[in-house]
């Protein structure tokens, strides 16, 4: 509705994970470069964590932009699945024709699917999404995974992103094994006010402002207060803010509207 209004291209603060519009935060860019590492290092286990809407999956999917040809990847999203299902859902990702129906069938495809391509030069990436959702028992089922290896290297790559209880339940003791593997950890936190700051431009500018619409000092500072650095409430509150602009023709928002923005979110004053 106000895209118009503004003459921007598209929608600056929608709440999908794309990564054109990934903000490079000094937090952000380190938990790339650590997802990066364990990747082209071929470490096994790579952990990423975060708070609900802290930016996980939009990095995530940069970083299956940036690998490359010579890495074949494939992404779940949803891992509320049985054992077989989870299975069976990788080799899919994966693009696998598996001849048989059980579990078995799916592990051999996937075995020889790994090795065939290791031996072409290619390495292979499973990133797991959610992965706080996993049952012990299919968090046992992934790393049976990664059993895969030479003597030098792991042949599969696994990253597991997740709410911060996934750190929680990986320090149970029955999952020490999987514990054990994980060489490369990081905690995505939060964005601090100028980070806010320069999100919230950085979003702008990509989507076409050019100075206007913009967020004046005291909008940025009430945005950052309600949503406590997290992108996702960022975008959500900005874009509110933005039609409550649209709605008293004005250019530069201030806490007026993140303030009717809030309300509106919230359903109280704010």
């Amino acid at each position: 509705m106000y895209l118009q209004h503004y003459n921007l291209r598209e929608a600056p603060f929608n709440i999908t994970p794309d990564p054109r519009f990934l903000f490079f935060s000094a937090k952000h860019q380190e938990a790339f470069n650590h997802l990066l590492f364990g990747i082209r290092e071929r470490k096994g286990f790579i952990e990423l964590t975060g708070e609900v809407g802290a930016g996980k999956t939009t990095i995530c999917r940069k970083l299956l932009e940036e690998l490359g040809s010579h890495y074949k990847t494939a992404l779940i999203l949803n891992p509320c699945l049985t054992g077989h299902q989870l299975i069976k859902t990788i080799a899919l990702e994966f693009g696998l024709k598996v001849r048989g129906i059980d579990r078995v069938a799916y592990l051999h495809a996937l075995n020889d699917f790994v090795l065939a391509e290791v031996n072409h030069g290619n390495d292979v990436v499973l990133v797991i999404d959610e992965a706080q959702d996993l049952s012990d028992e299919l968090l046992e089922q992934v790393r049976l995974l990664s059993n895969l290896e030479t003597d030098r290297q792991k042949l599969m790559q696994i990253v597991l992103m997740g709410q911060p209880e996934l750190r929680d339940k990986l320090l149970q003791p029955e999952l020490r094994q999987l514990r054990q593997r994980i060489t490369v950890r990081y905690h995505l936190s939060p964005l601090d006010l100028n980070e806010t700051a320069g999100y919230v431009n950085h979003r702008l500018k990509l989507a076409g402002a050019n100075g206007r619409p913009r967020f004046d000092e005291g909008a940025i500072r009430l945005v950052y207060k309600y949503s406590q650095g997290i992108p996702r409430l960022i975008n959500t509150v900005c874009d509110k803010a933005l039609l409550a602009g649209f709605v008293g023709q004005i250019d530069v928002m201030t806490r007026q509207e993140v303030n009717l923005a809030i309300e509106e979110l919230e359903g109280v004053p704010a």
